[in-house]
């Protein structure tokens, strides 16, 4: 009723102002032209008058209900500008009213003017739902169990959903084709679409597979080496997975990139209960000998090993005394060797350090002897796996086992330049 009383108001005013324009003078065919273009941007000026008013009421009374809620989604619609958005539809729909009016009565305002009007609605529209989506997208996110899932890459193929449609529909409502002409176009172009949009495609998939079989969630340290990243995975969207390196810089990997190549996901590390420590001690061969009776009394004030030693030495002597075995030679018979003592003594260690998980592996093992001398590995894992306090754990126990080595006569292997 009101809208039609605007409308009488508006038509009156068109024809009192182009009977002035008449009685000034001017040609009747120009009169009724300014007379409705007067009318066109009086009817702009109300309905941008009208979108003011309404933007001002509904972000009152959106910011009303978000300090009166408990729930951030409220908030969220306001950050992503939704009461703006609402607030144009009024006066879009007021502006069309008017022109599909004036057009009805035989006022023309140009087709063209509705067209634009009617393609401006679909695209406020398109707006909207992009807005509401991002809300959306926003509150799942602080949502505990999906932080780690790829929630972008979903709502970017729902976008561009929404997107297609709203162009389809655009297009149809600027050329007058139907929708389905449209499809049946797009159907023929099919390859081509296949082509342009492969990488998107590839993405779609490879994000359903990487959220299906869990492969890397936002947060995972990944390593891919022939893509230069090395670090946590801050972003997972429809064509790129952001990798923060741990030198504060940010690769950028197509999405299909972590279905196709081989990369290291460091969660399982993570998520057990330690961290490896895999370490070498360099061992010059030329240091190994047997231990004589004065080496053994000397090596049993050690405490971490007395124990061994003399269990060992009672089951050495008693194997030589029973076989007979001349020990004016080391070399005949069993004997204690200096490495082999070390070895046993950085076992125990391990065995008794705090700061180790003593229900993973701990090892020290002996493998084979290259040029730079025989490696002595230490295997174990540390409780925590912080990486700083894992690398200082790892650290104090090298420590302890290089400067334990010349309690033994054990040397390391030096490398030296060579002579100019």
């Amino acid at each position: 009723m009101y809208l039609y009383r605007v409308y009488f108001f508006l038509y009156i005013m068109k024809k009192r102002f182009a009977e002035f324009l008449t009685q000034k003078g001017v040609d009747q065919m120009w009169a009724d032209s300014l007379s409705v273009l007067g009318i066109f941007l009086g009817s702009v000026l109300f309905g941008l008058i009208l979108a003011w008013i309404v933007k001002l009421f509904l972000n009152n009374l959106f910011r009303r209900l978000a300090r009166n809620t408990k729930t951030q989604f409220d908030d969220l619609l306001i950050r992503n500008r939704v009461p703006t958005l609402l607030s144009y539809l009024p006066s879009l729909f007021f502006l069309l009213w008017i022109a599909e009016e004036f057009y009805e009565d035989g006022v023309y305002l140009g087709t063209q003017g509705v067209l634009i009007l009617k393609a401006l609605e679909v695209l406020i529209a398109l707006l909207l739902i992009r807005a509401i989506l991002n809300a959306v997208k926003e509150l799942l996110k602080k949502v505990n169990s999906l932080k780690d899932k790829p929630l972008d890459s979903y709502f970017q193929v729902i976008l561009l959903v929404v997107w297609f449609v709203g162009g389809i529909a655009i297009l149809s409502v600027l050329t007058g084709k139907s929708i389905s002409a449209y499809l049946t176009t797009l159907g023929a172009l099919s390859a081509v679409i296949l082509l342009t949009f492969r990488d998107t495609l590839l993405g779609f998939v490879a994000s359903i597979q990487i959220s299906v079989n869990d492969t890397v969630r936002i947060g995972d340290w990944i390593s891919m080496p022939n893509q230069n990243a090395d670090g946590d995975v801050i972003g997972i969207s429809l064509s790129t997975v952001q990798v923060r390196n741990f030198d504060n810089t940010v690769t950028s990997i197509p999405t299909y990139k972590l279905i196709s190549d081989a990369f290291v996901n460091w969660r399982g590390m993570a998520e057990s209960e330690g961290r490896r420590i895999k370490r070498q001690l360099l061992i010059q061969s030329s240091s190994v000998r047997f231990l004589t009776n004065s080496d053994l009394e000397k090596l049993n004030k050690i405490e971490r090993i007395a124990d061994f030693i003399s269990a060992k030495n009672i089951e050495i002597d008693h194997e030589n005394k029973t076989q007979k075995i001349d020990k004016s030679l080391l070399i005949n018979g069993r004997n204690l060797t200096n490495i082999g003592l070390f070895r046993n003594y950085v076992q125990s260690y391990l065995e008794h350090h705090p700061a180790l998980n003593q229900k993973l592996t701990l090892m020290c093992r002996q493998l084979n002897p290259t040029a730079q001398g025989i490696p002595l590995e230490i295997y174990a894992f540390s409780s925590d796996k912080n990486w700083v306090n894992y690398e200082r754990i790892a650290a104090d126990l090298m420590d302890h086992f290089l400067a334990a080595a010349p309690y033994f006569e054990l040397q390391f292997f030096e490398w030296q330049a060579p002579k100019v």
